[in-house]
């Protein structure tokens, strides 16, 4: 049987600068470094001996692994860092579905839109669970394939079409749907709902004893990994030393070679035309694969057999999205407060003018500007909330009960 790694590379010629940025940077990002937010790992089932060969691709005949991704097109776009671990969670929202129904694919486009933990230019091994889990206890999460395909951009990228496109972190580029061609009036749409995935969990690991435990017991995880070696790789078993990471991959399983010994299955994100169909076997110990690895712990995902989707038009106009409140929502959800009446709120305002005028018309409101998530809301005098955009519950409650312009 053979095994299955997944590594994220990023050539260009004979040699590639690092996708991983340091610790002081991502720190600086607000990702904590080598970060668990609990110690659930600690307490899975460890065997004193694990099989010689187990891989998720192939365990008890079926295939729970999702497909290998190519992050290098429409453009060259250094996100190996996202697609390792958005590649691993699809994997073991799969697992959970136990193969059935169609592979949920995970919008990596999401995380560099709005994650904030990286870009095109690099990211982190511990950052994208992170920030998933920061959605998660907000009630949304990482949008699926669907609603935001990956155009391998981010705001820092002037590669390609990057730069002529606004990749900011609002509904529109979180999920969003296009009524039809612009001559005939059909703009593209945020939408308020959309299919996505939530985690409970996340942790980070090193060493094979460990690797080993997460991969058996829970799924496929992502790891960092020198991928100099691996840019005219075409088959066989690496065993090249290293001491070095500068990328992320996914490691599905590991196997072993009666001559070479055991290895790590990995799936890369350069695409199938690469290596052996997007994957390589790196050997036990080899390009520092064991040094830095991150799991997560599914919460919830969106599927036909769950019943939690909300339905949107053809053209999102029953998803307006200026109000973000996308499900899974698997339990009945409580009765909404009846929304106050227009002439008892503010509204939502593109810029400090519109608030402005919506003054002028005799409402007593304030302008109020969050950084973080690219929107402006005009309060209510007696309005509490804090403008420095730490309390994104509550933004998110105000979505829901006040217009937009």
């Amino acid at each position: 049987m053979r095994s299955i790694v997944v590594v994220c590379l990023f050539a260009l010629g004979t040699a590639h600068r690092s996708e991983l940025l340091s610790r002081e940077a991502v720190e600086h990002l607000g990702v904590v470094w080598r970060g668990n937010h609990s110690e659930s790992h600690l307490q899975l089932p460890s065997l004193e001996t694990y099989p010689d060969e187990f891989t998720w691709c192939d365990k008890d005949g079926k295939n729970y692994c999702t497909p290998s991704r190519n992050q290098h097109i429409p453009q060259y776009c250094g996100s190996c860092w996202a697609h390792g671990s958005v590649s691993a969670l699809q994997d073991r929202i799969k697992i959970a579905r136990n193969a059935q129904g169609v592979d949920v694919i995970l919008s990596v486009q999401h995380l560099l839109n709005c994650g904030d933990v990286g870009s095109c230019s690099g990211g982190s091994i511990d950052g994208p669970y992170q920030w998933i889990k920061k959605l998660s206890s907000a009630g949304t999460g990482i949008s699926y394939e669907t609603s935001m395909p990956y155009s391998a951009c981010s705001s820092d990228s002037t590669e390609g079409f990057c730069g002529k496109v606004d990749w900011s972190c609002k509904p529109v580029n979180i999920a969003r749907t296009c009524g039809g061609f612009s001559s005939e009036g059909g703009p593209c749409t945020g939408l308020s709902h959309y299919p996505n995935a939530t985690i409970s969990d996340y942790g980070s690991i090193s060493g094979q004893q460990a690797m080993q435990t997460e991969i058996y017991n829970r799924g496929p995880i992502s790891c960092g990994i020198d991928a100099d070696p691996l840019l005219n790789y075409e088959s066989g078993i690496v065993k090249t030393s290293s001491w070095s990471t500068d990328h992320v991959i996914s490691v599905v399983g590991w196997g072993k070679d009666a001559e070479h010994g055991s290895y790590w299955i990995v799936r890369n994100s350069w695409g199938e035309f690469w290596g052996e169909m997007g994957y390589v076997r790196v050997a036990f110990g080899a390009l520092n694969v064991e040094d830095q690895c991150s799991w997560a712990v599914l919460e919830d995902y969106t599927a036909s057999e769950k019943q939690n989707q909300k339905p949107c038009h053809e053209g999102g106009d029953n998803c307006d999205g200026s109000s973000p409140q996308p499900g899974p929502d698997p339990t009945p959800s409580p009765s909404p407060s009846p929304a106050p009446s227009p002439d008892e709120l503010c509204i939502l305002a593109d810029d400090e003018d519109d608030c402005n005028s919506i003054m002028e018309s005799g409402l007593p409101c304030h302008w109020c500007y969050f950084s973080s998530i690219d929107v402006g809301i005009c309060l209510k005098a007696d309005d509490t909330l804090s403008c420095d955009g730490s309390n994104i519950i509550e933004v998110e409650r105000l979505f829901k009960t006040r217009s937009h312009v």
